[in-house]
């Protein structure tokens, strides 16, 4: 609603002064149909921010997951260094009494004091990374309360429903192409609008007024429509452009997160695959250090060959310890991007 008014002090010769003044109020009204587009255009706009807000979320959730996984597994690389040291120590131990009772060389003592040495370094080692990957996830999300020490990393498991529903999952409810979508909604809508406004709205409105001190009075209507011309066409064209680059957008993020779900589930499998070889290899080597040290107890292996066993069923367990984090991070991965953990404002089948 606009109001205007005018007043004037006219000099007539003759007859003196006059008093003259007018007063109109007037407001534009949309033509019909406009009303609702704008309306329509205001809705999927609102559905656009809520969905980039839940995709925020989605990507913060990604974060949270990388990091608690750095942590969780420099922490049981922590934990099996520190299980290595303490054997290494009681070997030791137990070879330095047999050397005093002469049934073990000094060499043996160097040769066990050097495996000690090396498994301490990398015990401190996988420490230093403990403790910078807590920094790093205490720093990154400063609200969330950590213990002092990481739990043990999980075994991998399936979840229920089976990957390859998830991996169909992490399409429908994908947030970017639900955006992209209802962007694309938004711009078609507001082509339209900028069509059915190359007729402008008019302006109706009353003028009342007063002439030669009041001798003269009267009311009125009054109307103005603004004339179109070029720019309002231009303006229709350019949103009609806009409008289908949205839908080719909208195309493009679905590409994009298709081949995100592809690559949820091809490395959710060849994740698991991979620690199950890993942990069958780890379990294979201990037994084999169990053997190769009952073999020299008896005396018919020799402390060296021991030693070698024993690195190399350490750096199978370091390799089952990271291909099982990786296993948990990838279907940990899937599950996240189908939204069905964390996002506890999802509605069922979303």
């Amino acid at each position: 609603m606009t109001l205007s008014s005018s007043y004037t002090r006219r000099n007539v010769e003759g007859f003196g002064g006059r008093n003259e003044f007018d007063v109109t109020m007037s407001r534009a009204f949309r033509l019909p149909g406009k009303a609702a587009l704008d309306g329509q255009a205001g809705s999927l706009e609102i559905e656009v921010a809520k969905n980039k807000m839940e995709d925020v979320r989605h990507q913060t959730a990604l974060v949270l997951s990388g990091l608690w996984h750095d942590w969780l597994t420099a922490g049981s690389h922590y934990r099996n260094d520190l299980a290595t040291v303490q054997d290494q120590e009681k070997a030791l131990a137990a070879l330095r009494q047999r050397v005093t009772l002469r049934d073990a060389a000094a060499l043996d003592v160097d040769q066990a004091s050097t495996a000690l040495a090396q498994a301490r370094a990398q015990a401190a080692s996988s420490l230093a990374a403990r403790e910078q990957a807590r920094v790093t996830l205490a720093a990154t999300f400063p609200d969330i309360a950590l213990p002092s020490r990481p739990r043990e990393l999980a075994t991998p498991v399936l979840p229920s429903g089976g990957i390859v529903r998830m991996r169909n999952l992490v399409i429908e409810r994908s947030h970017e192409i639900r955006a992209a979508d209802r962007d694309a909604q938004r711009l078609n809508v507001l082509s339209r609008r900028a069509r059915e406004d190359r007729i402008a709205d008019p302006t109706v409105g009353v003028r009342m007024f007063s002439e030669q001190g009041g001798l003269e009075k009267g009311a009125g209507v009054i109307v103005s429509i603004p004339l179109g011309g070029g720019y309002r066409q231009a303006a229709a064209d350019q949103a009609s452009a806009e409008a289908s680059s949205a839908w080719q957008e909208l195309a493009n993020v679905r590409r994009t997160i298709t081949a995100v779900a592809n690559a949820d589930l091809s490395n959710a499998r060849t994740r698991l695959t991979a620690w199950r070889s890993a942990d069958s290899a780890a379990r294979s080597a201990g037994e084999a250090v169990i053997r190769i040290r009952r073999g020299y107890e008896l005396g018919q292996i020799n402390l060296s060959d021991l030693l070698y066993a024993q690195r190399q069923s350490n750096e199978m367990r370091r390799y089952e310890i990271d291909a099982r984090g990786e296993a948990d991070r990838a279907l940990l991965k899937l599950q996240i991007d189908s939204h069905s953990i964390w996002a506890p404002d999802e509605e069922p089948g979303q």
